[in-house]
């Protein structure tokens, strides 16, 4: 078996949360990792940009894309290690992340409960460190198998070697040089559930639940999710699209003067963590449409498709609520999925 299947002029649009229109030159599903070595190493991928692609959650096309989209399609989750509490749970790069979190809650398992009805795929995760609810896969990562194209081989990388921060990590800042194969997570069979935001004891309470387990901490966390953020599924969108900014103290106590209201959080170093939506909210941008491309109803963080936008239409949009908000406020917003195809 060759490992991988290729289609040149391969259409995107169903394979980005966006549904946005674009081609990659050459598309590979790759179906084994073995297949990596021998694929990377032909003349025309080693000369093109490459693009590893999940499932199309965390990213705009704001164009076609001229390089080689590589798209890991193995799946499979499995106990590797285990003892009284701890369990080591591996689980390949093509697995759909939600699942892998179904998965974990419904064996008990602690850990990955606040990260539920995250779109993308499991290989994602670590790029993007993804994080939801008081929680990210930092608090739980235990390792990240990887190809590394600089050195050829296949490598494991620890936690503490993968540099997570928020929403950043090596593999976002080496983006050419690692594809992401399989990723590993120290689960528990007891801990304390982190259920302190907003609003997810009270859907736990809702629900009928006294004595709450991962599995109700994931079931309330779905359902908030649902009523607040547009599933991509009905309206092509890739979640929250601005990064919460962070600025100095100083900043953030002189805006609290002008504005009571917008709400902020200690980010250590003596800076603080503004929330974008609530800024993004109050420069009037909510429910905005223009065409096809807009901002969600349900959430100002939330830049939307409502059928046949391009890639270059929401960018559009995006650009005009940042320049807003800097405007208003003097904070620059920075986007969170990577964009192709321009420059932000």
């Amino acid at each position: 078996m060759i490992g991988y299947q290729l289609l040149e002029r391969a259409p995107l649009r169903a394979r980005n949360t966006f549904g946005v229109e674009a081609t990659a030159a050459l598309l590979a599903d790759v179906r084994s990792p073995a297949a990596l070595a021998e694929l990377l190493d032909y003349p025309l991928v080693r000369q093109s940009e490459v693009l590893i692609l999940g499932e199309g959650s965390n990213l705009l096309f704001a164009g076609d894309f001229d390089g080689v989209v590589i798209a890991p399609a193995t799946t499979g989750i499995q106990i590797i290690e285990e003892d009284a509490d701890r369990v080591r749970v591996r689980a390949e790069a093509g697995e759909r992340w939600d699942d892998l979190v179904r998965w974990s809650v419904g064996r008990g398992l602690h850990g990955l409960e606040n990260l539920a009805l995250i779109p993308g795929s499991v290989g994602a995760a670590p790029i993007q460190n993804i994080g939801a609810y008081g929680a990210d896969i930092s608090q739980s990562l235990a390792f990240v198998e990887a190809f590394d194209r600089d050195q050829h081989v296949h490598r494991t990388l620890a936690a503490a070697d993968c540099v997570l921060g928020y929403r950043d990590s090596l593999f976002k800042r080496e983006a050419q040089r690692w594809v992401v194969t399989a990723v590993a997570f120290d689960l528990r069979r007891s801990a304390d559930l982190r259920l302190d935001y907003a609003g997810v004891r009270e859907e736990i309470a809702a629900m009928g639940v006294e004595s709450p387990r991962p599995l109700h901490a994931a079931e309330a966390i779905s359902r908030i999710r649902a009523r607040k953020l547009p599933l991509p599924s009905l309206l092509g969108n890739a979640g929250s699209f601005f990064k919460n900014p962070s600025v100095p103290s100083a900043q953030s106590e002189a805006l609290a003067d002008r504005f009571a209201e917008l709400p902020s959080f200690a980010d250590g170093d003596g800076k603080q963590k503004l929330s974008a939506a609530w800024m993004i909210e109050h420069c009037g941008w909510r429910g905005f449409r223009e065409g096809d491309a807009g901002v969600a109803a349900q959430h100002a963080l939330v830049l939307v498709n409502h059928g046949h936008a391009s890639g270059a239409q929401i960018l559009s949009v995006a650009r005009r609520v940042a320049d807003s908000v800097e405007q208003t406020f003097g904070v620059a917003l920075e986007p969170e999925p990577r964009i192709i195809g321009a420059r932000w």
